[in-house]
C-alpha cells in the first residue's frame, strides 16, 4: 500500500513537472512572438526624423542642360556622380520623395520660369516658398513681382543670380528688387561667391560679399542671407556678418560640389567664429535631385559640430529668418 502511495506521489510530481515546463514554454514562445513583432516593425518603418528645411532649391537650371547630363563638381578636371532630370514634373516627384525620405518640411523654391514655380507651389502650398530666379536685372519686372506678391503666388525674392551674367549685388539696377524686398519683408537669396556654373558672364570677382555692404546700409531690414556663406571668400563673409548682424547665409552647393574635406574646412572656420545661429541648410537641387540626401548628411555626418549646432543648420536658424510660428526645434533623442 506505501509503495502504490508512493508510486502516486511520483506520478503528480512528474505531471506538475510537465505542467510548469509547458506553461514555461509557452511564456517564452509568447514573449518570442512579441520580439519577432517588434523586429518586423522596426525593419519595414522608416524611424520618425527631425524636421529639416531647405533654403536653396531650383525647378531647374537657368540654362538648358540634356537628360543624363552629370552633376557639377569642383574642382575640375572632375565628374559627377549623378545624373539629371530634366523633365519637370519628373523633377518636381522626384524631390518631393527625397524630401519625404528626409523630413524636409519646407523648400525655398526658385525658377526663372514663374509658371513652372507655380507648379511645384501648387503641389505643395505648406511645403514649398515660391520665389523667382533673377538671372538678368529687369526680368522680371519688379512691378509685376509686386503684383505676384499681393496675390500671394510669391513668397520669396530670389536666388538673385545676376553674378552668372557678371553683374555684382551693388550694381543700380538691382535696387528696386532690394527696395521692394524691404518693402514687403521678403527673405531673398543672393548668389554672392567665387564659383557658380560654367556660363561665358560668371565673373568670380562679382560675387566678392564685400559688395553686399551698400546694399545692407541702403536697406537695413533687408532680410537677406548668401549662398554657400560667400565661399571661398571667408574672410570678407566673417566681416559682413559680424558688422551686419541682420545677414544670414547658407551652406547649399558645397555640400556637395567640392571635396568634403574643403567644405568642412570651410563650415568650422564659420563655426569657430561663432556664426553657427546663422547658418542655414540648403541643398541647392537644380536637376540631380539625390543630392539633397548628399547635403543632409554632409551636415549630420561633420564631426566637429554637436547635436544642437546641427538641428540649428537644418532646422531652427531658418525658421527664426522665416519667422515661423514654431521658431523652437522639437528635441531629439
Amino acid at each position: 500500500m506505501k509503495k502504490r502511495k508512493n508510486n502516486i506521489n511520483k506520478h503528480q510530481c512528474l505531471n506538475k513537472f510537465k505542467f510548469n515546463i509547458m506553461k514555461n514554454l509557452h511564456i517564452l514562445l509568447f514573449i518570442i512572438s512579441i520580439g519577432l513583432n517588434v523586429y518586423s516593425q522596426d525593419k519595414n518603418e522608416v524611424p520618425e526624423q527631425p524636421p529639416i528645411i531647405d533654403m536653396h532649391l531650383h525647378t531647374g537650371l537657368p540654362h538648358e542642360v540634356p537628360e543624363g547630363t552629370a552633376s557639377l563638381c569642383r574642382p575640375g578636371p572632375c565628374e559627377g556622380d549623378v545624373l539629371a532630370t530634366v523633365n519637370p514634373s519628373r523633377l518636381l516627384e522626384k524631390t518631393v520623395e527625397v524630401m519625404d525620405r528626409y523630413n524636409i518640411v519646407k523648400g525655398f523654391v526658385s525658377g526663372v520660369d514663374l509658371s513652372v514655380v507655380q507648379d511645384w507651389k501648387m503641389a505643395d502650398p505648406e511645403r514649398f516658398i515660391a520665389s523667382p530666379f533673377i538671372l538678368n536685372a529687369g526680368s522680371p519686372d519688379p512691378e509685376q513681382l509686386r503684383q505676384e506678391y499681393t496675390s500671394g503666388n510669391l513668397e520669396g525674392m530670389g536666388e538673385i543670380g545676376t553674378q552668372l551674367t557678371g553683374v555684382s549685388p551693388n550694381d543700380p539696377a538691382l535696387e528696386p528688387y532690394f527696395a521692394l524686398a524691404e518693402e514687403l519683408n521678403l527673405p531673398v537669396l543672393i548668389h554672392t561667391l567665387g564659383i557658380g556654373p560654367y556660363m561665358p558672364g560668371f565673373r568670380s570677382a562679382a560675387g566678392n560679399p564685400l559688395l553686399l555692404e551698400d546694399v545692407l546700409v541702403n536697406h537695413p531690414k533687408l532680410r537677406l542671407y548668401v549662398e554657400n556663406a560667400g565661399f571661398p571668400y571667408k574672410e570678407e563673409m566673417i566681416a559682413m556678418m559680424y558688422q551686419y548682424p541682420q545677414l544670414y547665409a547658407d551652406v547649399s552647393t558645397i555640400t556637395w560640389v567640392i571635396p568634403r574635406t574643403v567644405f568642412y574646412d570651410y563650415l568650422k572656420a564659420l563655426i569657430r567664429a561663432g556664426l553657427g545661429k546663422r547658418l542655414m541648410f540648403g541643398s541647392d537641387q537644380m536637376v540631380w535631385p539625390e543630392k539633397i540626401g548628399t547635403a543632409v548628411e554632409a551636415i549630420r555626418q561633420a564631426p566637429f559640430l554637436t547635436h544642437g549646432q546641427k538641428r540649428d543648420i537644418l532646422y531652427n536658424n531658418a525658421a527664426r529668418f522665416l519667422r515661423l510660428e514654431d521658431v523652437e526645434d522639437v528635441p531629439v533623442k
